[in-house]
């Protein structure tokens, strides 16, 4: 017999969205009822963010062990131990883990059930628990976080060979010999990065004429320079052909260039050029929940679908997919259902950070945006290697690049490539937020020597 249990809300997905949302709840006296299928924290605690950037954080002292000499550091010959980089990856994901079920265990009112949830009406689901029997459970709210993953575009050939995503690499148990990857942007060029680090050859191919195809191109080129200056070999504006198993467990892939047909063989192949929600078990339709042609749930600026009470945050939704846009949509939800506010997506701040060293930092409006619809706009450009902090570290690679309305002297959006380029943007950003015009920001006093004073000499020729 199926038990039925009645609550205010149902949470499906314990993304790190929905683990920030269960205390707001239950500390407003709502029952809670949290249904996750694998494992909490969502993509960014398990396969995203956190391990990603351990394994970057060990790339990285590996890279700055091989440069030691620059510095007139005496080292030894360096070698990776992935097995180790390995285990501190899940250590520090399994801490992460800890703490999740720690705010969801502490919050008074709030059951967790480990299964998967389908929707049976648009107001109840049934739980399938991962150690057997089944539940049915009711509520007037109810709240979709349950993700993407990663996904093969229609490649010739490509689904009948081994391939590796963006979860499966993290859990390889030796240095390829030679990395190929299919997808020339955050994903791609993160791992592409730190596995030359670690050892492998890599190869990245791209079919758009530029990596990272909703960057401006003076970035694009900057990055796919570095890219190459550390031993990457990059193919852009490519068509892959044929992709093909061969002798010795080998990958082999043929893409056509401007040149001809070329083949590129490696050891293995990462896949990082698409994502599909998880939306095909849930059964919307007997929800009435509205998806659009690629199974993303449709919703309004407040987050909440076509049917009342039923809401969406995350990457399940579409739209910017990045860890802090789920932070955030817990934070409009808690507004707006706990504290009776009128919260929306409506003109938020949408910014990211590429984890390649140097990083790449993004907030607002591209140049090429602002061209695009026309406005009459100043760029301001400063190459990393007039920044007196960047050379002192020897980190000169990159640039910095504001977008600033000529009419009214607001920054419209930045690019940072350099060294801690997230931490560059952010100040920007605060920037933008408060309205500061451009000419705060070139006139302000900020300590010396650091990253940010660079930005003083940013907006000098700006006038």
């Amino acid at each position: 017999m199926t038990t039925q249990q009645k609550y205010d809300a149902i949470l499906i997905g314990a993304a790190r969205g929905t683990v920030k949302l269960v205390p707001v709840l239950a500390s407003a006296g709502w029952k809670v009822a949290l249904v996750e299928r694998k494992h909490l924290g969502g993509t960014c605690v398990n396969e995203g963010c956190m391990p990603t950037k351990t394994m970057v954080a060990s790339a990285r002292i590996a890279y700055l062990a091989n440069r030691a000499g620059d510095f007139g550091v005496n080292t030894g010959p360096v070698s990776v131990d992935l097995a180790k980089v390995m285990l501190r990856k899940e250590s520090v994901v399994d801490s992460f883990i800890q703490k999740a079920q720690g705010m969801i265990s502490m919050a008074e009112g709030a059951d967790l059930f480990m299964g998967e949830a389908t929707f049976t009406s648009p107001d109840s689901v049934e739980v399938r628990l991962n150690d057997g029997g089944v539940i049915e459970l009711s509520a007037d709210k109810i709240f979709v976080d349950t993700g993407a993953r990663p996904v093969n575009p229609p490649v010739p050939g490509l689904d009948s060979v081994p391939t590796l995503n963006s979860t499966s690499i993290m859990e390889l148990d030796a240095i390829p010999e030679h990395l190929l990857v299919l997808g020339g942007s955050y994903i791609g060029l993160e791992f592409g990065q730190m596995f030359r680090r670690f050892g492998s050859r890599v190869t990245i191919v791209e079919v758009l004429p530029q990596l990272m195809g909703r960057e401006d191109p003076d970035v694009a080129e900057e990055v796919a320079k570095i890219m190459e200056e550390d031993g990457i070999s990059v193919h852009l504006g490519v068509k892959v052909t044929d992709v093909r198993e061969i002798h010795n467990g080998q990958i082999q892939m043929t893409i056509e260039t401007t040149e001809g047909d070329l083949e590129l063989t490696g050891s293995h192949l990462l896949v990082a050029a698409g994502r599909a929600p998880n939306t095909e078990s849930l059964n919307l339709e007997a929800a009435g929940v509205e998806m659009d042609a690629r199974g993303f749930i449709q919703v309004n600026d407040r987050l909440e679908t076509n049917v009342p009470g039923i809401y969406a945050l995350g990457d399940v939704k579409g739209g910017p997919a990045f860890t802090h846009i789920s932070n955030d949509d817990s934070r409009i939800i808690g507004k707006n259902l706990v504290e009776g506010g009128n919260a929306t997506t409506t003109g938020r701040p949408v910014p990211y950070t590429m984890f390649t060293d140097p990083e790449l930092a993004r907030i607002g409006m591209s140049e090429t945006e602002a061209q695009g619809q026309g406005r009459n706009v100043k760029v301001a450009k400063l190459s990393m290697e007039y920044c007196e902090r960047a050379l002192e570290m020897g980190e000169t690679r990159g640039f910095m690049k504001a977008i600033v309305d000529a009419d009214t002297d607001q920054i419209l959006g930045a690019a940072v490539l350099g060294i801690e380029a997230g931490e560059i943007m952010t100040v920007l950003q605060v920037a933008m937020m408060g309205q500061l015009p451009y000419t705060a920001i070139r006139d302000g006093v900020f300590s010396h020597p650091t990253l940010a004073e660079s930005l003083n000499d940013l907006f000098m020729d700006l006038g």
